[in-house]
């Protein structure tokens, strides 16, 4: 039996943030959103967010969520907020960070909504609310939804527990991607390949541009480092607080261990990624060999000598009073809040210091404008000069870069119908969708925001 469905790209569309698709069934009236993330520039929480969703929450049967970063869940509180009562679905990794992530999320929104006179966009009972509907399903566990849909979730080796979402119907199938995972990683097994497939929705990040070598960044790691600790400063890691920090602490963990950069202090400046560091020392079964090789051999991956998690306000303060040279981790990772703010205000000014910058920076960011060689930055309504040194590493990105992004849809097999490419800058979707087009030969097309398509489905 033919059937057809309609495929609507409300967010994530023409940008990297703002995540949310929505796929509807003709014939059932099945409605199923996957994500539901905020839209992210120089706010953590923009003014965006609080539209009206452009669809009745109400109306949604099922939600499922591809992992736990904030631009694929920030919105999922305000669509409970306004009616949505569906099942929501993830890997129970995700289900675990997603509370930490929504709850941290809070404090930031409430502090935004408070400098602009207006209420919170979503409160902790609405969070509560949240939880109360999600449910966890493991990796390559089918579901079965009204309309005849079978639903699985594949590993994507973004993040701890990230997931593509498969769906299947009389033999045809759509795929979600998510966020890739630049695999090989240091922690993480590698993404799943796509396999059987007619229709991808996949991320473009990275789409038109690729990341150094995984033995140039360790290097480049080392280096910087090293570098800093001559020079008597300190070494200021603006890091997502899931997956960065912990990636980072694992290969500072392995060059301490070999003798490769003094164990200087390094403090671990966020809440949030202590949380989520926790959630991963107790799950090691979502880890590859290596790691898992690692930790058999009785080493800590997340412990070692002068490392210092920093839970207290007061303890977060009191760094500055630390001798350099040492490292800080903090967040956010585009220095669009959090802590590391008040570290990149303190340091930004001094020549000895290195400011990392290790993961995307969105528009708007004051990451961003860090990256793009700004000589002076505002923090907290003061203007300070940029005299620290500004190093920048993409390979510790946990997104595929272009190449690894073709060689994915490379995975797919011959039945491939078309490729959606999303979830990117407008040139790198659009450099993406070329090269998927010369080298694979394959129906790629940008979605634009709010265009719905059909597909057979």
């Amino acid at each position: 039996m033919k059937h057809t469905s309609k495929l609507t790209f409300h967010g994530g569309a023409g940008s990297v943030t703002g995540a949310n698709f929505l796929l509807e069934d003709k014939e059932s009236g099945a409605k199923i959103l996957v994500d539901c993330g905020f839209f992210q520039g120089r706010k953590v929480g923009e003014d965006i967010n609080r539209d009206p969703f452009p669809y009745d929450p109400t109306s949604i049967d099922v939600l499922f969520v591809t992992h736990a970063h904030i631009d694929h869940i920030g919105r999922i509180p305000k669509l409970v907020r306004d009616g949505f009562r569906g099942v929501i679905y993830s890997t129970p990794a995700t289900k675990e960070i997603a509370e930490l992530m929504l709850t941290d999320s809070m404090g930031i929104l409430g502090k935004e909504a408070k400098e602009d006179h207006l209420p919170p966009m979503y409160e902790r009972e609405d969070v509560e609310k949240t939880m109360n509907l999600w449910q966890s399903v493991p990796y390559h566990t089918p579901i079965n939804l009204k309309g005849g849909f079978q639903v699985t979730l594949k590993d994507a080796g973004h993040i701890l527990g990230s997931a593509q979402v498969v769906f299947v119907r009389d033999g045809r199938t759509l795929v979600f991607t998510g966020d890739l995972g630049n695999s090989p990683a240091p922690l993480l097994r590698d993404t799943e390949p796509l396999g059987n497939v007619q229709y991808v929705v996949m991320e473009s990040v990275y789409g038109d541009r690729n990341h150094e070598s995984r033995a140039d960044r360790k290097q480049m790691l080392e280096d910087v480092i090293e570098d800093t600790i001559k020079k008597g400063g300190a070494l200021v890691v603006p890091a997502f607080s899931l997956e960065r920090t912990q990636e980072l602490l694992f290969e500072i963990n392995d060059l301490v261990e070999h003798g490769r950069i003094p164990a200087v202090p390094v403090f671990v400046d966020s809440p949030l990624a202590i949380k989520v560091t926790r959630i991963y020392k107790n799950s090691n079964g979502n880890f590859n060999h290596n790691a898992n090789d690692v930790i058999k051999s009785g080493d800590d991956i997340f412990n070692f000598p002068r490392l210092k998690f920093t839970m207290e306000t007061e303890e977060s303060k009191a760094i500055k009073e630390a001798p350099n040279p040492k490292v800080i981790i903090a967040g956010s990772g585009m220095s669009n809040g959090g802590r590391i703010i008040h570290h990149e205000k303190h340091y930004l000014p001094d020549p000895k210091s290195t400011i990392l910058l290790i993961g995307y920076q969105s528009v708007g960011t004051m990451g961003r404008a860090l990256q793009e060689g700004a000589k002076n930055v505002t923090i907290m309504g003061d203007s300070v000069p940029v005299l620290a040194r500004i190093a920048k590493i993409r390979g510790y990105s946990a997104h595929k870069d272009s190449d690894a992004l073709v060689d994915f849809v490379r995975t797919a097999d011959d039945g491939i119908e078309q490729v959606f490419v999303v979830m990117g800058e407008p040139k790198a979707e659009m450099f993406l969708a070329q090269r998927l087009r010369d080298h694979l030969g394959v129906n790629a097309t940008v979605p634009q925001k709010d265009e719905s398509v059909e597909i057979n489905l």
